[in-house]
């Protein structure tokens, strides 16, 4: 129900993808089940980190709280989504919408270092291999795995308390899957120039820095690669770091897709697409990109099924 101008709203419909034409049900159904695939297969990879000792190791380390961040990510989006696409829209709080974009925005941010931890520790173990368990010894694993759960929790801080002042005047509708930044300023009646400013300027230490720092340690590790002199030995070395390359492409690939396309008529459905991809396929496919090509989680698999 749309708030008259005169009232201040103090609830926010989420239309998910709106008038689905009567297929709510079958898109339901399917997206309840990558949910559910999503939650297993993270947890999955976590318990066998866990419980198997030839993945006690940083790589696997990191990988833990990458798929910990993946269920953090899609719990925090689709159960919303799920309920909007079932009614045809998502009645939240305020405050619960709020909530929702500090834990989307959050979450982001974690992953964005801990794809840069990740590449740091294949930086070292390719390049320089006989001084890895010296450098990436108990105490640095832990410091660089906390690190990314407090500057993304912390530093979003910076951007969430602006914007929780912003008031709703005009209508209530986010024409969105969840949440996020842009239909809030949109629909908002407050000014928003603070929290651009601040978007603009959080944006350089939270998304490019980390970007860059990958796409630096991937460059020395190509050319590492290359000086390898056989082609089985180029092969072995690539295939320790091509999981969290896919990763890493899919992960800022839909990213920086979805800031780049506005969410304006004819291409709202397109971003709303591209955030579906970022929220709850990446999620999905992270684990199923771990367990198909690293002989490691498949060998554990196979332990845990023969008991």
């Amino acid at each position: 129900m749309l708030a008259r101008n005169d009232s201040r709203v103090t609830e926010l419909i989420l239309l998910g993808f709106g008038n689905l034409y009567g297929f709510n049900i079958l898109i339901f159904i399917i997206f309840l089940n990558i949910f559910l695939f999503t939650v297993t297969g993270n947890l999955l990879i976590i318990l066998l980190i866990s419980i198997t000792l030839d993945l006690h190791s940083p790589m696997y380390f990191f990988l833990c709280h990458l798929s910990l961040s993946d269920i953090v990510l899609t719990t925090n989006t689709l159960p919303n989504l799920l309920e909007a696409i079932l009614h045809g829209g998502k009645e939240m709080t305020i405050l619960d919408c709020f909530t929702q974009l500090y834990f989307f925005s959050g979450i982001t941010v974690t992953e964005c270092f801990l794809l840069a931890v990740m590449s740091y520790d294949r930086y070292l173990a390719i390049c320089v291999p006989l001084r890895y368990i010296s450098i990436m010894d108990f105490k640095l694993r832990n410091c660089l795995s906390v690190l990314p759960w407090m500057l993304g929790f912390t530093l979003n801080l910076l951007g969430i308390i602006p914007v929780s002042r912003f008031q709703f005047c005009d209508g209530n509708i986010i024409d969105h899957i969840y949440c996020d930044l842009s239909p809030l300023q949109k629909l908002s009646c407050s000014d928003t120039s603070l929290v651009e400013f601040i978007a603009i300027v959080l944006s350089t230490p939270l998304f490019i820095c980390p970007c860059g720092f990958i796409i630096l340690t991937y460059v020395h590790i190509f050319l590492m690669i290359l000086r390898i002199p056989s082609t089985t030995g180029r092969q072995k070395t690539f295939s320790t770091c091509s999981s969290h390359l896919l990763v890493v492409g899919a992960f800022y690939g839909t990213l920086i897709t979805k800031y780049m396309i506005p969410s304006i008529g004819h291409l709202l459905l397109l971003n709303k697409i591209i955030s579906l991809l970022h929220t709850v396929f990446i999620p999905l496919f992270n684990p199923l990109v771990y367990s198909l090509r690293n002989q490691d989680i498949r060998k554990a698999l196979r332990k845990i099924s023969k008991r």
